[in-house]
């Protein structure tokens, strides 16, 4: 695939794609100044967009792709992506705990701010 075609087919920009090839995140086939993306890439490309959505680090996603030319059958890579997806998912389940308080305590005070607002209102309204 060409660097257009990579771009419309994950939505992603030029730059996106040069920068991951700058950080060894992609080997795309150079014809001068053109650059051709490999099935290989576009695999590697689909597990770089997934891990950042998930919140994983550039560097990790890098480190897991490298393993999978280990030949054992991807079996350390395997591992290794569990148990990063193990720490993230944990890392996730408690910044939404975290959000879950901050909302409920936000709601407490909002609610507070309106008693008082519409108290505030009723005796503005019975003095006049």
């Amino acid at each position: 695939m060409t660097i257009r075609e990579m771009c419309d087919a994950f939505n992603v920009t030029p730059r996106t794609l040069r920068f991951y090839e700058a950080k060894e995140l992609l080997f795309p086939i150079r014809e001068g100044q053109k650059r051709l993306f490999t099935r290989r890439d576009r695999a590697r490309l689909k597990l770089i967009l997934r891990g950042k959505r998930f919140g994983i680090s550039l560097e990790e996603i890098r480190q897991l792709l490298d393993l999978y030319d280990l030949g054992d059958q991807q079996q350390t890579q395997l591992t290794r992506t569990y148990e990063v997806a193990q720490r993230r998912l944990e890392e996730m389940e408690a910044e939404k705990a975290d959000l879950e308080a901050a909302m409920s305590e936000l709601k407490e005070q909002m609610e507070w701010v309106a008693n008082v607002l519409a108290s505030t209102n009723a005796t503005r309204s019975a003095a006049e």
